[in-house]
C-alpha cells in the first residue's frame, strides 16, 4: 500500500522510527510502526494510558482504520486529540517550565510503576491543553527493562532543570538559550553560568555539576543514561529515587516575577479609570461583533484584556515580551483555573522563527497562525517609536497574524509616547494618526474608529484585505 498523496507528515515528526504525526483530510493522525507495537500494547493493557488521560496528563486518542490514512509501514493509526495552539518552551514563563518538568517527572514515576518508561524527556513533548502540561507524544512510552537506566535522564536535565536552574538563580531571560540549542542547553554551558551558590543545592550538585564533570569525561559514550552502581544494574527502588532526587530538585526552584520593566504596568499606565473603563467597553464590543474562536493579544501584559476576549468564548494566546508580565499572568490564570488564556513570552521586534531542521522542525509564529482575531492595543508606539519599526511594516506584519485586528493608536501627545520621546530624537514625522491610517490602509479595511474617552488615544476595528 502506498501512502495516500494527501497526507502531509508534520515537519517537526520525523526523528522517531516508531512513527510520525500527519495530517490527512484537516485531520491529525498518529502513525504506530511495527518497531513500538509491543510498548503500545503494553500502554494500553497496563492501564497506564487510561490513568494518565483521567488525570489530564496524556492526550487521548482514538484507534483508526489505517488503510487509506498512513504509509504501508504503519502497523496501527491513531488520531489524538488536537491542542489548539502548539507552543515552544522558549516561549514559556518560569512557572510554565517547571509545570511541564513536574508533569514530565510524575508521568515518568508512573509510567516505571506500571512497566512502562519514557525513552525520551523532551521538553517539546510537552504542551498546554486547558491549562495543564499534557504529554502530547504517545509513543515515548516504552517498555521499562529492569536494571537498565533511564536513558532519557541527560535530556530531561538539559530541557528541564538546567534552564530551570538558570532561570531561577542567574537570569530568568536565559530560558531563551532553549531557542539556541534545540536539544536542551547543554550542561557544561549550565555549570559556567550558574553562581557557586548553585553547588549548595544537593539537587543542583548531583544532577547538573557533577552530572556536566561526568558527561564531558564519557563525551564517547553511547548512552545518555542515568549513571549506574557498581554491580546489578538499577533496581527500581533506585530508579524511582532518582525521579524522586529530580523532583526534588525542581521543586526547590523559584522566581519572583518582580523587577522587570513592565510587570507593574496597569499600577503605573496613564488612562483615568474612565478612560480605561471605555477602553474595556469598545474591546469588548468589538468582540462582540467579531465572534472569533481564537485571539491573540500581542503586548498582553498581565491578561487585563486577555480575560475580556476570553469572556466573549474566544481561546486567547496573550504574548507579552516581559517575563515577569508572563509569570503573573500565568499564576492568575493558575490561580483562577482559567481553561480559555494561554500566556506565552514573545517578542514581537524578533518573533519566534522557524528553527531546527531546514527551519522548519519549530514553526514560526506566524506559521502557526493566523488568528481569527489579533488586539494589539497599547502596543503601536512601543513597535513605531522604541524600536523604530515604520508603521507600514508594523501593518504588514500583523495581517500575516490575524484576520481581524483590533488596535489602539497612542499619539505623541500622550504622556507614555512623550516619555519615550523624552530620552530621543524625534525622527518620526509618520508617527501621526494620518499616518497611522495611511500605512495600515494598506493592508486592512477599518470597520470602527473610536476614540478613547479622556485620553487622545483611538481605537480601530480593521479587517485584512484579500
Amino acid at each position: 500500500m502506498s501512502q495516500s498523496s494527501d497526507v502531509a507528515r508534520i515537519p517537526g515528526s520525523f526523528r522517531d522510527p516508531a512513527g510520525f504525526l500527519f495530517m490527512h483530510q484537516g485531520t491529525l493522525y498518529r502513525q504506530i510502526n511495527e518497531g513500538c507495537s509491543e510498548a503500545y500494547q503494553r500502554l494500553m493493557a497496563s492501564g497506564l494510558y487510561q490513568a494518565l488521560v483521567d488525570a489530564g496528563q496524556l492526550v487521548s486518542h482514538q484507534e483508526c482504520d489505517p488503510a487509506e490514512t498512513a504509509a504501508a509501514s504503519a502497523w496501527k493509526v491513531i488520531q489524538p486529540e488536537r491542542v489548539p495552539f502548539v507552543s515552544w518552551p522558549y516561549e514559556w514563563s518560569f512557572g510554565q517550565l517547571k509545570a511541564a518538568a513536574l508533569a514530565t517527572i510524575r508521568i515518568q514515576r508512573q509510567a516505571i510503576q506500571r512497566g512502562m518508561s519514557l525513552r525520551d524527556a523532551s521538553a517539546y513533548n510537552i504542551q498546554f491543553l486547558r491549562r495543564r502540561p499534557v504529554l502530547i507524544d504517545t509513543l515515548s512510552l516504552g517498555l521499562y527493562v529492569e536494571g537498565e537506566p533511564w536513558v532519557a535522564y541527560q535530556q530531561f536535565c538539559r530541557h528541564f532543570l538546567a534552564p530551570l536552574a538558570l532561570m531561577a538563580l542567574t537570569d530568568v531571560r536565559l530560558g531563551t538559550l532553549s531557542k539556541v540549542h534545540i536539544d536542551g542547553v547543554p550542561l557544561d554551558v549550565a555549570v559556567k553560568l550558574l553562581p557557586f551558590s548553585s553547588k549548595l543545592k544537593f539537587g543542583l550538585l548531583v544532577h547538573l555539576h557533577l552530572h556536566a564533570g561526568s558527561s564531558t569525561r564519557h563525551a564517547d559514550d553511547a548512552a545518555e543514561a542515568s549513571p549506574k552502581p557498581t554491580s546489578g544494574g538499577v533496581s527500581r527502588a533506585a530508579m524511582l529515587g532518582l525521579i524522586d532526587s529530580l523532583e526534588g530538585a525542581v521543586s526547590g526552584l523559584d522566581w519572583a516575577p518582580a523587577g522587570t520593566e513592565w510587570a507593574d504596568y496597569y499600577a503605573t499606565m496613564s488612562y483615568t479609570e474612565a478612560s480605561h473603563q471605555h477602553k474595556r467597553e469598545l474591546v469588548a464590543n468589538f468582540l462582540a461583533k467579531i465572534k472569533p474562536k481564537q485571539v491573540w493579544d500581542l503586548g498582553a501584559n498581565t491578561g487585563v484584556f486577555s480575560r475580556i476576549a476570553a469572556e466573549a468564548g474566544a481561546r486567547v494566546l496573550a504574548f507579552d515580551v516581559d517575563p515577569g508580565a508572563v509569570e503573573r499572568h500565568w499564576r492568575d490564570v493558575v490561580a483562577r483555573r482559567d481553561e480559555s488564556v494561554l500566556p506565552l513570552l514573545q517578542d514581537l521586534t524578533n518573533p519566534s522563527g522557524g528553527v531546527g531542521w531546514a527551519n522548519d522542525e519549530r514553526a514560526s509564529l506566524a506559521a502557526r497562525g493566523p488568528a481569527d482575531a489579533v488586539m494589539a492595543l497599547a502596543l503601536i508606539h512601543h513597535l513605531s517609536i522604541s524600536n523604530n519599526v515604520p508603521l507600514d511594516r508594523v501593518a504588514a506584519f500583523l495581517r500575516t497574524l490575524g484576520r481581524q485586528l483590533i488596535i489602539e493608536f497612542v499619539p505623541k501627545s500622550d504622556v507614555q509616547v512623550r516619555r519615550l520621546l523624552a530620552t530621543r530624537e524625534d525622527v518620526f514625522p509618520d508617527y501621526t494618526i494620518e499616518g497611522f491610517e495611511a500605512a495600515f490602509q494598506l493592508h486592512f479595511r477599518v470597520l470602527a474608529r473610536e476614540p478613547v474617552r479622556q485620553s487622545d488615544r483611538v481605537l480601530f476595528w480593521m479587517e485584512a484585505l484579500g
